[in-house]
């Protein structure tokens, strides 16, 4: 069992000022296999005082400096790759195929792009007589989730070196391994001292800490949106800025003209994939009344790829939800939906057969879901889709506006002006037509109450610079 009770300050590993640990299970086993330190406030003003004090001399770097740096970091993490996906599927639960692939992919893909970007990125820009220029805003607080433990840590990392930035990270305390892996591809990359600091803890004491404190100038939250919330009503208090990824109600409209079993397996694999742990997830599939049973059967036919099961084994598609609390809520979700009269057609509550230990769920699909039912408009962050019918595209296009989200949309139809219609009509900050791979230099955010700002590529640098006017240059 491993014990890291130790926090990455100043370019040194140093002890917590607090005597208190947090245990990291693994999900699939439910066995401890770590501890951290459960970091206190003290800790987070010490790694912002050592952010403070590098902030000056690591924001004035020239963008060649930075895009070393950060091309450093992308060699030295593809020789952790081996480290990385090992420990993505022991504290996530990841399946080991996933972990790679996706996970530690994801990871790899923001240094390459955001170190592509500062290329052609400019920081200057001379309007007549005036000079726009882009500076770095200060020190960052960065705060991670548990589901994409390299993804969402790297995209605000490599977008806030790119900026002249300095930061404070608090990963998640149920997937922290990855980020202490990421501490030792920054050592091994010579990122300066004080430039990146890491203090593990609870949200309650370390996130609120973050987000609060006056030497910290801009804060950056991927997470739910009630800590969202929080962590707006903290910085306001010092009026620094905010950057929200928050939650997601996806939906996926199948039109008439595409192929049901090719709908069938993107609407699938665009809910259970993470075991349904995605922001972005699909989990609302809109199909017409005229195709809803065709869509059914091919749903059923391609079902059995999307097996649930043991993380080591290479034909799973995914694996455990992250931890009990996780497993309890969408348990009380697939049960409110058979409450208010969704029809299952397939899982429901209860773990797989053979998988008493660990947070198994089966993957769940309901039908003849209304778009008022809890399980189409609350965010179940789990494998369980819901199918909702419509009789024309304008009925479709209102139903998948009908919720305080807006992170993503898909849809998937042969007839481009009519996927463009409906590309367009969704209020959503990301819309993927008939199931395009990744953009890593588009943006990604949302509209509505999932979020405030962009990350990746070029957007993700936006995020942490200021704009000032110097007015009168000759």
């Amino acid at each position: 069992m491993r014990s890291d009770l130790l926090h990455f300050i100043d370019g040194e590993w140093v002890k917590s000022t607090g005597a208190d640990s947090i245990e990291v299970l693994n999900p699939a086993t439910e066995e401890v296999i770590g501890t951290i330190s459960n970091g206190t406030k003290e800790d987070v003003d010490l790694a912002v005082k050592a952010a403070r004090k590098a902030f000056p001399a690591f924001s004035q770097t020239t963008k060649e400096e930075r895009i070393a740096l950060l091309t450093r970091i992308a060699d030295e993490y593809e020789k952790r790759k081996d480290d990385f996906v090992e420990m993505i599927t022991q504290e996530l639960g990841a399946p080991i195929v996933m972990s790679e692939k996706v996970h530690y992919n994801m990871g790899l893909a923001h240094f390459r792009q955001v170190a592509k970007e500062l290329e052609t990125f400019e920081f200057t820009e001379k309007r007549g007589p005036t000079l726009i220029r882009k500076e770095a805003i200060g020190v960052s607080g960065l705060i991670t989730p548990w589901n994409f433990p390299t993804n969402q840590t790297s995209t605000k990392l490599a977008s806030a070196f790119a900026a002249g930035s300095t930061v404070v990270l608090k990963p998640s305390e149920l997937t922290p391994y990855a980020a202490l892996i990421l501490t030792e591809v920054f050592e091994a990359a010579g990122v300066p001292k004080g430039v990146f600091n890491l203090v593990n803890g609870s949200g309650e004491t370390v996130g609120d800490a973050i987000s609060s404190h006056p030497d910290i100038d801009f804060v950056s939250f991927t997470g739910s949106g009630a800590v969202g919330q929080k962590i707006s009503e903290n910085a306001a208090k010092t009026i620094k800025r905010v950057a929200l990824e928050l939650g997601g109600k996806s939906p996926l409209i199948v039109l008439d003209d595409y192929d049901m079993k090719k709908a069938a397996k993107i609407a699938a694999g665009n809910v259970f994939a993470n075991s349904g742990q995605v922001c972005t997830a699909a989990t609302r599939t809109l199909v017409s009344k005229a195709k809803h049973d065709e869509f059914i059967e091919a749903l059923k036919g391609v079902l059995p790829r999307f097996s649930v099961g043991n993380p080591r084994d290479e034909k799973t598609f995914y694996g455990p939800l992250v931890a009990e609390k996780q497993y309890n809520r969408v348990q009380d979700y697939i049960q409110k939906g058979l409450d208010e009269g969704a029809e299952l057609i397939a899982g429901g509550t209860g773990k797989p057969e053979g998988l008493e230990t660990g947070y198994y769920v089966k993957p769940t699909v309901f039908t003849n879901v209304k778009n008022d039912m809890t399980i189409a408009q609350e965010e179940i962050f789990g494998p369980v889709m819901s199918i909702i019918t419509y009789d024309t595209l304008e009925e479709a296009i209102e139903i998948a506006n009908d919720t305080i989200y807006g992170l993503a949309g898909y849809v998937v139809g042969e007839d481009e002006e009519t996927v463009q219609k409906v590309a367009s009509s969704i209020r959503a900050g990301r819309i993927s037509i008939n199931n395009p791979p990744s953009d890593f230099s588009a943006p990604f955010g949302g509209y509505k109450q999932s979020g405030v700002g962009r990350e990746w590529g070029e957007y993700g640098i936006e995020e942490y610079l200021e704009i000032k006017a110097v007015v009168g240059v000759s």
